[in-house]
């Protein structure tokens, strides 16, 4: 717009003497829009997930191989399009207990521990997932129901990079809780967690997971009491009574599904959410209720409508 305006003024200043000139340079900006504009969207079609054949014949082209070989990396532009966690955020009960001891991040038990948590990512209403999840079994794997509802592209992976298909187990909206089947991660031989479903509130504990779509990190906190309330599910329909672990700690986009352990390297809750009000304040579902779940999942079950709308 601003070169159209510019051009304007010239042509009523010299006539048409810039008749010709002006054409042939709005043909060529016109030319570099549209190659702009490929450019973009043949880097949104390499980054979605769920659309292989769209994306074999992005790779295939040979004017999207000379751009991507002579523009920047289009990676910085696409920012808003990365994946993302729909972290619900609710008004839930007050952990009451002591600040985190930071020397829980230090543990070895918890460094092993981190080894079995896994980053979940599918495709749901064409958006992007991401969010956390822990191996409780060969090839057994725990996260929320609001991480792969809608998805049947849901894929795991792992801290050494490698990615494999997973399919549902089993999948709570009320709990918010789902279980993954992968025989990639089975092959992969990692070590399951264990649950400690009688943690005690105020025990130091760590959140493991992988928050704003980032790399593995382990931040400290502190178990606070189980507590039957009104609350939402997964899609955030309500009012659901429901049994909530409260914690306190940071939780972010991306921990969703993450496991909380203790200094044993044991899982005492499944994050889930934060709170609307307090920063440092997260919740989790219940070890016991996926302790009941681990034991009925069997089958291959739907994921239900997405929750990322």
């Amino acid at each position: 717009m601003i070169l159209e305006l510019a051009g304007y003024h010239l042509r009523q200043r010299l006539g048409e003497r810039l008749g010709v000139l002006d054409g042939v340079g709005g043909a060529g900006l016109i030319a570099c829009l549209a190659l702009l504009l490929v450019w973009i969207a043949g880097a949104v079609a390499l980054q979605t997930a769920g659309i292989r054949e769209v994306r074999r014949t992005v790779q295939r082209s040979q004017i999207l191989q000379a751009l991507n070989a002579t523009l920047p990396p289009s990676g910085p532009i696409l920012n808003a399009l990365a994946r993302f966690d729909p972290l619900p955020e609710i008004q839930g009960p007050e952990p009451d207990v002591r600040p985190p001891d930071r020397r829980i991040a230090r543990d070895p038990q918890v460094r092993r521990a981190g080894r079995s948590v896994v980053r979940i990512i599918g495709t749901a209403c064409g958006l992007g997932v991401q969010g956390s999840g822990w191996v409780a079994d060969s090839g057994v794997v725990v996260t929320n129901a609001h991480v792969v509802a809608g998805q049947d592209d849901t894929r795991l992976e792992l801290r050494d990079g490698s990615i494999h298909d997973a399919e549902a187990i089993w999948f709570d909206p009320r709990n918010d809780l789902a279980i993954l089947r992968s025989s990639g991660v089975a092959s992969a031989g990692l070590q399951p967690l264990d649950l400690d479903v009688g943690a005690e509130a105020g025990t130091s504990a760590a959140i493991l997971g992988f928050p704003q779509n980032g790399p593995f990190t382990i931040r400290a906190g502190r178990l606070g009491e189980t507590q039957a309330m009104q609350s939402q599910d997964s899609y955030g329909r309500g009012p659901v009574r429901r049994r909530i672990t409260a914690l306190r700690g940071r939780v972010r986009s991306g921990n969703s599904g993450g496991p909380m352990v203790d200094g044993s390297g044991d899982v005492v809750t499944t994050i889930f959410a934060a709170s609307r009000s307090r920063r440092s304040t997260g919740f989790g579902v219940p070890a016991s209720i996926a302790r009941d779940a681990l034991r009925r999942a069997d089958e291959r079950v739907g994921t239900g409508p997405c929750a990322s709308g």
